[in-house]
């Protein structure tokens, strides 16, 4: 399901943590995706992309929250949580966000965008991953797009 509808500025303050942790993933050398995970408007954990500093194909963010979640959070805390990012998540971190059991995803730059400005082959959608569960997961984005999109376009 998608849902364009940001609750306040709260929405645009935690985003634009994801988008400094982005910036830091990019300064150390990964691509700039950065995510944090947010439970009663507080920041319970972040991530940056470490997939060149890690050696890790799967070092996106948003995977390494959904495992954090699951682990550290039981189901209604997980399920209760809204995860910001920085872009759309991908299939794979969509895939695993939903089986953690995140029911809202925040994001700003469209998958589709960073498919263009990155030449990206593999573009889909998360609503579209998000849409096959049982489980409602509400999307909302793409939110301050502009200032998402500069951060792709000064790295790539």
């Amino acid at each position: 399901m998608t849902d364009t509808t940001v609750s306040d500025d709260v929405d645009h303050d935690h985003l634009r943590r994801a988008f400094d942790l982005a910036r830091e993933a990019a300064d150390a050398g990964d691509e700039p995706f950065g995510s944090v995970l947010v439970s009663d408007g507080e920041v319970i954990a972040e991530s940056r992309n470490t997939v060149v500093t890690d050696d890790d194909v799967t070092a996106h963010p948003e995977l390494k929250l959904a495992r954090w979640a699951a682990r550290e959070l039981d189901e209604t805390e997980v399920a209760e949580t809204t995860m910001y990012t920085s872009t759309e998540p991908c299939p794979m971190c969509a895939g695993a966000m939903y089986h953690a059991g995140l029911r809202r995803v925040v994001f700003s730059t469209p998958a589709e965008t960073v498919g263009e400005v990155a030449g990206a082959e593999l573009v889909m959608p998360s609503s579209e991953v998000f849409a096959r569960g049982a489980e409602s997961v509400a999307v909302v984005g793409p939110v301050l797009e502009g200032e998402g999109r500069e951060i792709h376009e000064s790295f790539w």
